[in-house]
Order: structure tokens, then C-alpha cells, then sequence
């Protein structure tokens, strides 16, 4: 069954970068019948906050993603010092004793001569009395795997296609430090096997980790799941803003951006494939294919995800959107009002129209005689099924007037505005007695 996961560490709350990721990976998952796991990257026990595990449930939650299971990595220590004491033993990962400094004083010496700045592999060469003095000199060791150089690295990867890194152009990874605590790669690669994860997709900025992992997959004796790398989000002025990498789902649900909307873009984004809002998650988990994924940067536009927002509201339905409403508007007036909104949270000022009070403007007299006319028309006249178009049928008839000399005086009396809903729809919600009084008083104005 293909498996797929979400990782993030709950250090701080989900931006759109990481909702992409999130959203991409249930989408493979779902359009192959699997599963899609969550994943809980806590090792860094001083920044996790449980507040941003939770916020990370709810946002998923709120796009419709939810997981099919979850792990946190602060409950798997012993698993990956079960999998460190295998490795040691085998060879596979050495003490280093070099400091920050010391480190970063031979990356300069490197690139000062046109090198690579690779890890020497200094420590490799320390013997037990020198590591033992080093010990008692307080200098705690950190760890690195040691990659084997014999053999090139390659993978198919799912949109990058055939990759290949010569081992001995990489540092040999750092993987726990020296207070004991890990780094990011090793707990991963034990956890995507003891999950059962099959299939890995994530950004570009990972390729070179997934070169160390595969050989980290191969010395646990797994068999390495299949990689995917996706280029990176950028704004519209064709870079990764700043702004880009702190908006979270927070920031969209207050801005009145409704989930469907957001994962309608996002699914899409690196595609060639028209965004489409008349399409489910379950419908764009069936269309999902990595082939479709170019190597183009994908461009997050945030215009476009309100317009997007737009054509979304639009289409939902009153049983999707009844609790937000204002009280007393019913699934007509919500009918009648949602091809004007860009968000629902609009719905309340539209609402006004119909519940009052509505102050028309300013007329000329001839105008005025107009409204007295048709105030007296709607009063007489019986309301069918229609009552828009069959009063100003009845006024056409009776005062000439037509087109916007006969429309646009109505609306203005009736609802203040120049535009908005269809009268056809909003006329029956205002009712017979409103309406005549609201003519009746812009005919007085």
C-alpha cells in the first residue's frame, strides 16, 4: 500500500510552503488508495510547543486532510539508539571532536583554494588515547555517518528524474550532536521504515539529504522508499519572500479564505493543469500525477487564491455555510446574495439590504413621481412567482420608461445601492410591505 507522510516540527505554526507539502503528499496517498501519515518531528525539545502540535492537527483538519495515523518522534528514542548501536557497531557512524570554529576555520581554508568544502574526515584518523584525552578535556563528541564512497548514489526521482552524486563530493552527515540530541536525517530515515512509508515528497532543498538517506536506508537493511522533489513556492515577484514563508492557515481563515479555495490552488501549483474550483479534494486526488510536476519555480500568488476564494463561495451550498451566516438569512437570501461575495464573511453587510434600514438617495422629481407611481403599483398589484419581473413589466407598460431608466431608480430605493444581488431573488426576501415603504419614502426624499 503506498504510504505517505507529513513531517513537520511543531517549532512554530504551518506556512503555505508547508501546507503545499502537506496537501501534495495526501493527494499521492489518496489518489493510489493509500495512506497518509502524520509525523510529528519533535525532537528539539527546547523549541517544540505542544500549542503548535495541536494548531497543526486543526489546520489539517480545517483542509480537509486529516491523517490517517500519527507518530512523534519524542515517543521513539529508544528506537534510534537501538538503530545508532547497530550502526556504530557496523562502522557506520564515527566520533568527531572538531568545534564549530575549528570546522568552519577549514570550510574557509577550502573555499579559499577553489575546493569543496567537505569534511575531511579528520576524526577517522584519532586514536583511542587521543579521543580519551579529547573526552577529558570536556569536548563531548558529535556524530557522523560515514557514507560509503565506493559507489555512486542514484535514484529515480518522481519529478526530477534520474539522479546520481558522487558520494565523495558530499561531507559525511552530521547526525546527533554532541549534548546527545539528534539531527534531522537519521531519526527520519528509521521512522520512514518503521512507518512503512513508501513513497517520500518534499522539496528540492532536500535533494542532497535524500543522497546521504538512501545510503542510511541501505546500512539499516531497508530498501529506501521512492523519492519526489518538488521546486520550491516563490511569490509573484519570482522569489521567496519573506512574507511567503510566515503566512499560515491563521493568517488565510482571517482573511476569509475558505479551505476549498486553498487546497483547489495549491494542488495545482507546479502543474501545467488549470486550477479548477468546481473540483473536490477527492477529485483532485484522482487527477494527482507526478509527471504533470515541472522543475519551473511555482508561483504563489495571493490575488489570485481571493479570486479563486470568489468563484469557491459562489458555489457552496447553504448547508456548508448556515452557522456563519447572520441571523434570519435563510438558504433563499443566501441564494440570492453569495454570487456577490468574495467571502461569506461579506454576507452580513449584504444581509442589511434586506432587513434594513436602507437609506435611498437623493431624486429629482420627475424621479420621485416615478417611485410614488410604482410604490402604488407594488401595493396593488398581486406578488406571483415572479413579482420583479412582473411589476416592472406592469411599470414599463404604464410610465415608457425602460432599461436602466426603469431599473436602476427601483434598486436604488429599494436597497441604497447602485448594484448587488439579483432583484428577481432579493424582492421577495424584502417583502411587499418593506418594499412599498422604502418606495414610498424615496419617493418623499
Amino acid at each position: 500500500m503506498v504510504t505517505t507522510r507529513f513531517a513537520p516540527s511543531p517549532t512554530g505554526r504551518l506556512h503555505v510552503g508547508n501546507i503545499r507539502t502537506a496537501l501534495h503528499n495526501w493527494l499521492l496517498a489518496k489518489q493510489a488508495g493509500g495512506r497518509f501519515l502524520l509525523r510529528i518531528d519533535d525532537t528539539d525539545r527546547e523549541r517544540s510547543r505542544e500549542e503548535y502540535v495541536e494548531a497543526i492537527r486543526a489546520d489539517l483538519t480545517w483542509l480537509g486532510i486529516g491523517p490517517d495515523g500519527e507518530e512523534r518522534q519524542s515517543a521513539r528514542f529508544d528506537a534510534y539508539e537501538d538503530a545508532f548501536a547497530r550502526l556504530e557497531k557496523a562502522g557506520r557512524v564515527y566520533p568527531c571532536y572538531e568545534t564549530a570554529q575549528e570546522l568552519e576555520l577549514r570550510r574557509k581554508v577550502l573555499l579559499g583554494r577553489g575546493l569543496p568544502p567537505i569534511y575531511d574526515r579528520a576524526a577517522l584518523d584519532l586514536t583511542d588515547d587521543e579521543k580519551a584525552a579529547k573526552e577529558a578535556q570536556g569536548i563531548a563528541p558529535h556524530w557522523r555517518f560515514l557514507l560509503d564512497r565506493d559507489a555512486p548514489i542514484a535514484w529515480e526521482d518522481g519529478i526530477r528524474g534520474p539522479q546520481r552524486f558522487d558520494p565523495a563530493q558530499l561531507s559525511d552527515p552530521v547526525v546527533r550532536r554532541g549534548d546527545g540530541s539528534w539531527l534531522y536525517m537519521l531519526p527520519s530515515a528509521i521512522d520512514d521504515i518503521a512507518m512503512g512509508i513508501t513513497d517520500v515528497l518534499r522539496g528540492e532543498d532536500h535533494v542532497s539529504n535524500t543522497a546521504a538517506q538512501v545510503q542510511m536506508f541501505e546500512a539499516l537493511g531497508a530498501q529506501p522508499p521512492r523519492f519526489a522533489h518538488e521546486a520550491l513556492l516563490v511569490g509573484t515577484e519570482g522569489k521567496l519572500s519573506k512574507r511567503l514563508g510566515s503566512t499560515g492557515v491563521a493568517d488565510f481563515r482571517e482573511s476569509g479564505v475558505e479551505p476549498e479555495a486553498l487546497v483547489a490552488l495549491l494542488a495545482r501549483l507546479g502543474t501545467s493543469d488549470p486550477v479548477d474550483p468546481a473540483l473536490s479534494a477527492r477529485e483532485l486526488a484522482e487527477q494527482f500525477d507526478l509527471a504533470k510536476f515541472g522543475r519551473a519555480p511555482a508561483r504563489f500568488d495571493e490575488a489570485e487564491l481571493h479570486r479563486l476564494n470568489a468563484a469557491i463561495v459562489h458555489r457552496l451550498p447553504y448547508d456548508r455555510v448556515a452557522h456563519l451566516l447572520p441571523e434570519g438569512m435563510g438558504a433563499a437570501g443566501w441564494d440570492a446574495i453569495r454570487p456577490n461575495l468574495a467571502h461569506i464573511e461579506e454576507a452580513e453587510g449584504w444581509w442589511r439590504i434586506v432587513t434594513g434600514p436602507v437609506e435611498p438617495p437623493a431624486c429629482d422629481a420627475e424621479t420621485r413621481e416615478f417611485l410614488a407611481a410604482a410604490a402604488a403599483t407594488f401595493d396593488a398589484r398581486d406578488w406571483g412567482e415572479n413579482p420583479w419581473k412582473d411589476l416592472t413589466a406592469t411599470l414599463k407598460g404604464a410610465t415608457g420608461r425602460k432599461g436602466k431608466a426603469l431599473f436602476l431608480p427601483l434598486r436604488q430605493a429599494l436597497t441604497g445601492l447602485d448594484h448587488g444581488p439579483d432583484m428577481s431573488e432579493l424582492l421577495p426576501l424584502i417583502g411587499r410591505e418593506e418594499a412599498v415603504a422604502r418606495l414610498e419614502r424615496a419617493a418623499r426624499a
